[in-house]
Parts: structure tokens; C-alpha cells; sequence
């Protein structure tokens, strides 16, 4: 790999990590109604809270929690993540009403959320910017998207095998190493910020965030015209536009307008947001298609990502090459249109099985998708200094988890709206919805290829050159990526 043992093994810690927390989110979708016949929790109303009590806090406070691994260390708030992840996995696993479990579930929202921000700070301070920067963020990229799929494949095998229990009681096992790693090998000496936390940015970032997934959340289960939904998205609106405000007005904010302002972070965290809410509801429109049109088991389901899996990790093992060779930028823009052309291949699903044309598409949109994340993850941490590391590492993550959450809710309103009930067979129907979406997914794919052709073109040489000439940080961790 290039990152000597010690960096090999730091990385593989970091990463197993981002592993684990992807997993988590996607392997109880599947168990879902096994939980529910085990704990009787009474429709899909309450049911789907074991969900929206994980998504909150996991989205909510990743701004927060970036920040604070800034100030106070990102080893530490690792570690802390990592123990309460494993800690509430185990009370999961455990539960025997339903308030444990939800209660459970937001617990490991919280402690996702300390792990997400701080674990892609980790990588970009650890690893210095360029080639090992890339490999080791094409290893994260890779990994994360194959812990979806992994989770969807593993809850139908685990639930249908042992018990829905060993979907959360396997993240305790898996928790439990990591953590060994991450007290054996993250280096214990960091620089940390000297400022005082912004109290007002973080209540109005965090309240409007949770705001913001909370009513997309809504928006998914209810409608866009659900009364409720539709006034915490004004909400959200209102508190974030204080956020911003605010920022600009207190000496020590939580998020510098100089970083948000900057073109990468901007049109960065765009194109992320683009390629994760449609890779994440084109994904959610393949499994209806496998289930609802093709009538495939859940089991079933789950193996026909398998291609998407495995593109994935090709993509990550190639991206740093193809960034050494055409540059982050460039490459970005090849990741979303690869995405974009595998959505828009899928407009020619059968309503017979054609598995050939399904692993092709599915590969594509896999390969892709990877590609546009790792490019974006290091276009956003592209310059910013080492001290702000966790900051971009969370604004990064809030544009993955908002961008999957809305992408989800309006592919999936359009597959509602456009979905024929009369005339046809319901295979039939269904499939007309689902074309009108993923024609929707593939559509936004290419604008986001055009945005970040039109305002992330800025050379490469030059960008490097730019970080070059900024004040170094004397006690940065690049010498672990050197070991």
C-alpha cells in the first residue's frame, strides 16, 4: 500500500471504523420486520423510529462533533465513539421492548456521529495531501460504500440464519477490535486548537440539521405535503440561515466563512451531496425493482448488490491512480458521469429477469460512485489546514448523510407520483414509477458532472501549489502516514 506497517494498520483501524458504522445503518433495514414480530411494535409508524432514531443524531451532530475533535482531539473523541457505538450495540442487541431498542439505536447515532467526523479527519491529518492522502481515502471510499452493501446482504443472512439480535451483536464483537486498534496505534499527541466553542453556532448548526433530516425523514413516511414536515424544513431553513449569520459575526465561529466560502468546500460538498442522495435513492429504487417487479427474496435482493460491492472496492483500489494521472478534479467529474450513465442504463430493466444488464448497470453505478467520493472528500480537504481538518471532515459528512436522506425522499416521491395503478399489472406499474425516477437520479447525476466541470477546473498543479505556500502546522501527524 505504500503507508509502511504501522500506517497500514492505522489506516485499516480508521477505516474498519467507517466500515462498521455503514453496516450499522443499512443491516437492520432488513431485520426490520423481524424485530417488529419480536417486540411487537405495533405498525410501521413506530417501527420505522428503530431508523429515524439512528439517522438524527447520526446527521445532526456531525458539524458539532467535527469541530470538537479540533478543540479537544480527535483520538479522543474517536475512542469515545467507538465505545459508545459498542456499548449501545450490545443494550440493541439486548432489548426486549421497543423504547430500549429506539433508545439503543439513538445512542449509536451519537456516538456514528463522533466516529464519522473525527475518522475522516484522522485520515486527512495522518496521510499528507496527495498520493497516500488518495489511497488512503480510495481504501475509506471503497469500504464505505461496500459496508452497505455488506449490511443489506448480511441482515437478510444473519436475520434469516440466527436472530435479528446478531445484526447489533455483531457490531459489539467488531467494536471491540477496533477500539483495540484505535488505543494501540492513533497517536496520542495532536495539535488542538486554542479557541473556545462557539455555544450559539452549535445550537442553531445542530438544531437545524436535526431539523433538516428530521423532516426529510417525515417527508419519506408522510408526503411533501405533510403539515409537520413542511414546518421543520422551514425550520431547518430559518435556523441555518442564523447559523450562517452568526458566523460571521463571533470571533471564534464554529464554521469560519472563510472555509465555507471557499469554492471547494462549496461546489466540493455539492457534487457530494449529489452523488450520495442519488446513489442512495437510485440503490432504494433497485431493491423495489428486485422485489416489487422481479418478486426476488430479500436474500435475493441483497446478493444482486454484490457487483456494486465489489465496483466499488475496484474503484477505490484505482482511484489514487486516477487522480495521479488526471487530477481530483477530472476525475470527479468521469466518477458522477460513470454514475450517471449506470442510472440512466438502468431506464432498460425488463420486467423479466435480465441479471446480465443488472450487474452491468449496478457495477457502473458502484464504480462511479466511489470515484465521486473519494475526488470530493479530497477536493473539500483540499488546502484546509490541519487544525480545521475536522471541521471539513464533518461538513463532508453532512453533505453524504443530508444528500442520501433527500435523495431517498424525492426519487422516492417521484416513483409515487409516476407509478401506475390502473390498467396494468402491479409488476407492470411499478416499473413505469420506478423508470421516472431513476430517470430523475440520472438527470441530477449530470448536472452535478456539469457543476463540478464548470467550477472545480481550477488546475491541479496550481491547487497544489496554493497549499504549498500556506503556514505549515509544526506539529502535524503526517509523520505516521511516513512510517
Amino acid at each position: 500500500m505504500g503507508f509502511g506497517i504501522r500506517g497500514a494498520l492505522t489506516l485499516i483501524t480508521v477505516c474498519a471504523a467507517q466500515f462498521m458504522i455503514a453496516l450499522d445503518f443499512s443491516i437492520v433495514t432488513v431485520a426490520l420486520p423481524a424485530i417488529d414480530r419480536s417486540l411487537g411494535f405495533g405498525g410501521p409508524g413506530a417501527l420505522q423510529w428503530v431508523v429515524t432514531a439512528f439517522i438524527l443524531p447520526a446527521a445532526g451532530l456531525l458539524l458539532l462533533f467535527g469541530r470538537l475533535s479540533d478543540l479537544f482531539g480527535r483520538r479522543r473523541l474517536f475512542i469515545v465513539g467507538m465505545v459508545i457505538v459498542t456499548v449501545f450495540s450490545l443494550v440493541a442487541g439486548l432489548a426486549s421492548v421497543p423504547w430500549v431498542l429506539i433508545a439503543a439505536r439513538a445512542g449509536q447515532g451519537v456516538g456514528s456521529a463522533m466516529v464519522g467526523a473525527t475518522a475522516l479527519a484522522l485520515l486527512t491529518s495522518l496521510f499528507p495531501e496527495g498520493p497516500r492522502r488518495d489511497k488512503a481515502l480510495g481504501v475509506s471510499g471503497a469500504l464505505l460504500s461496500f459496508g452497505f452493501v455488506a449490511g443489506t446482504i448480511g441482515g437478510g443472512v444473519v436475520t434469516s440464519g440466527l436472530s435479528w439480535r446478531w445484526t447489533m451483536l455483531i457490531l459489539v464483537i467488531m467494536g471491540a477490535v477496533v477500539l483495540l486498534g484505535a488505543v494501540t496505534l492513533l497517536p496520542r499527541h495532536e495539535e488542538r486548537r486554542s479557541a473556545r466553542l462557539d455555544v450559539p453556532g452549535a445550537l442553531l448548526a445542530t438544531s437545524g440539521l436535526l431539523a433538516l433530516v428530521y423532516g426529510i425523514s417525515t417527508v419519506g413516511t408522510t408526503g411533501w405535503t405533510d403539515p409537520l414536515a413542511l414546518s421543520l424544513l422551514l425550520a431547518a431553513v430559518l435556523l441555518l440561515g442564523a447559523f450562517r449569520y452568526v458566523e460571521g459575526r463571533t470571533k471564534a465561529p464554529l464554521a469560519p466563512l472563510s472555509i465555507l466560502r471557499r469554492r471547494s468546500v462549496t461546489w466540493g460538498g455539492l457534487t457530494g451531496f449529489v452523488t450520495f442522495g442519488m446513489c442512495g435513492g437510485t440503490t432504494v429504487l433497485l431493491s423495489l425493482y428486485m422485489q416489487d417487479v422481479l418478486l426476488w427474496s430479500p436474500l435475493a435482493t441483497g446478493a444482486g448488490f454484490l457487483a456494486e460491492g465489489v465496483a466499488a472496492i475496484v474503484a477505490g483500489a484505482l482511484a489514487a491512480r486516477f487522480i495521479a494521472a488526471i487530477g481530483t478534479p477530472r476525475t470527479l467529474v468521469i466518477g458522477l458521469l460513470v454514475q450517471g450513465i449506470g442510472t440512466a442504463a438502468m431506464l432498460l430493466l425488463p420486467q423479466e429477469d435480465n441479471l446480465t444488464l443488472l450487474l452491468l448497470t449496478t457495477s457502473a453505478l458502484g464504480f462511479g460512485h466511489v470515484l465521486a467520493v473519494v475526488s470530493f472528500i479530497g477536493t473539500m480537504t483540499s488546502g484546509v489546514s490541519n487544525a480545521d481538518q475536522g471541521l471539513a471532515g464533518g461538513l463532508a459528512q453532512t453533505a453524504q448523510h443530508v444528500g442520501s436522506a433527500v435523495g431517498v425522499a424525492v426519487l422516492a416521491a417521484v416513483v409515487a407520483s409516476a407509478t401506475i395503478t390502473e390498467g396494468v399489472t402491479a409488476e407492470a406499474g411499478a416499473l413505469v414509477g420506478l423508470r421516472a425516477g431513476l430517470l430523475v437520479g440520472a438527470l441530477v447525476t449530470f448536472a452535478g458532472a456539469a457543476a463540478a466541470a464548470l467550477f472545480l477546473r481550477k488546475p491541479e498543479s496550481r491547487a497544489r501549489e496554493e497549499h504549498r505556500n500556506q503556514p505549515r502546522d509544526d506539529n502535524s501527524s503526517e509523520a505516521v502516514a511516513a512510517t
